[in-house]
């Protein structure tokens, strides 16, 4: 009897399976944005790579204190590790936006300077080649 309780306790509902997925998913992009291999973020939060790698495959689960290290890694709030992919990727997409702007505004600073720099330079071959003051 003792065999079959413990097969019956191993059983997973479609529900459990899903949050594993979401926290899969969640843990490989966080961990890829960051380029971050299975070994460094294992090291981390000290847990072994064989278990980060479960649980990345969506074969077992975490405690809380897990979650919480996880999260604490990637300095995010934990509900973002559970949080499904969808949303995830709106957000991404705008913070790559976020992130195309900022490059598009220095280098337009960067590019200012520069032409201005320039600018004053062939002025001043201008007035050296033609004697102006």
């Amino acid at each position: 009897m003792g065999k079959i309780n413990s097969i019956l306790a191993k059983k997973v509902t479609a529900e459990e399976q899903a949050l594993k997925d979401i926290l899969s998913s969640n843990l490989k992009k966080y961990r890829h944005r960051r380029n971050w291999s299975q070994f460094t973020l294992a090291a981390k939060i000290n847990i072994s790579t064989n278990f980060l790698a479960d649980i990345e495959a969506g074969n077992t689960w975490v405690s809380a204190q897990t979650l919480v290290k996880l999260a604490k890694a990637f300095e995010i709030d934990v509900f973002e590790l559970l949080k499904p992919q969808k949303e995830d990727t709106d957000t991404h997409k705008k913070q790559k936006t976020d992130n195309n702007k900022a490059v598009l505004s220095q280098f337009t600073q960067d590019l200012n300077v520069v032409l201005q720099e320039s600018i004053e330079k062939a002025f001043k071959h201008i007035k050296k080649q033609y004697k102006i003051n």
